[in-house]
């Protein structure tokens, strides 16, 4: 028996079934967007009227200290480790560059696309995967590597260091490291150091390395730290020698906050 339209869906107005979590009952939006990734750390451009996180990596001094250090990035080749949310790659776009962003924290990458969605990153392409294994398995070179806020995630930092000698006549770094006495105490909540200094032969220098763990803090959606639970951070004074013994002798410094919250950091720019 064939019902009546009416009979089919109701003569009176009934509920409706709930709506299944994987999909949204909202009318088409950015903002849409941005809230389907859990996590965010940092906001979008103003103009774009979306609610992200709080930091505004789209406008880092950091960065544009670093394309001022390096002049013109029309045209040039960069190559962008652990882009986060693209607020960085968004800076060197809008300096023409062509961007390689290579990131391995599956949400960070997907905030990554939500955002080049949104914001415009025509000259800019992302990457799923560890940049370590891109730069060793990958022939190209590039004419800058931005380095912001990865080196002291690194299990193996000097592998990083010699692996961006190898691909780039230039690099940008921002990173902790370990300073004389400004380190701060070690917070249970995050990060610990092991009691032991590691020393480690590197072309032709020492460099002393200080392992810490995360202590599960990768539960957390918004965990942007590296792959496995231990990295190393460098010595400040031997993380210069390294530069050098790699050949990298135009070296320039910046942002020097030896009390910054979570440890001593600094921003170099370095050239062969």
């Amino acid at each position: 028996m064939i019902k009546k339209w009416g009979a089919l869906f109701g003569e009176k107005k009934q509920k409706p079934p709930p709506i299944f979590e994987r999909y949204v009952p909202l009318a088409p939006s950015h903002q849409n967007a941005v809230d389907a990734i859990p996590g965010w750390s940092t906001s979008l451009p103003p103009e774009h009227g979306v609610k992200a996180g709080a930091l505004a990596t789209y406008a880092d001094p950091r960065i544009a200290w670093a394309i001022q250090c390096y002049g013109s990035l029309e045209g040039r080749e960069v190559l962008e480790l652990g882009p986060l949310e693209a607020g960085h790659t968004f800076m060197l776009d809008r300096a023409g560059a062509q961007v390689d962003a290579v990131e391995a924290n599956q949400l960070a990458f997907m905030r990554c696309l939500v955002a080049k969605e949104i914001i415009g990153l025509p000259r800019s392409r992302f990457w799923l995967g560890d940049f370590v294994k891109w730069l060793e398995n990958s022939e190209k070179t590039y004419d800058l590597i931005v380095a912001s806020g990865v080196l002291y995630h690194q299990r193996d930092p000097l592998r990083l260091l010699d692996l961006i000698a190898q691909k780039s006549s230039a690099v940008y770094m921002w990173t902790h490291l370990v300073w004389e006495t400004h380190m701060p105490p070690d917070d249970p909540r995050r990060v610990v150091f092991s009691p032991e200094v590691e020393e480690h032969l590197f072309h032709g220098v020492k460099v002393k390395a200080h392992r810490r763990t995360y202590l599960q803090a990768e539960a957390n959606p918004a965990f942007c730290g590296g792959m496995q639970d231990e990295h190393r951070w460098l010595d400040h004074e031997d993380l210069f020698e390294a530069l050098k013994a790699m050949g990298f002798h135009d070296i320039q410094t910046a942002h020097e906050e030896p009390g910054h919250l979570f440890g001593p950091a600094i921003s170099i720019f370095a050239r062969k």
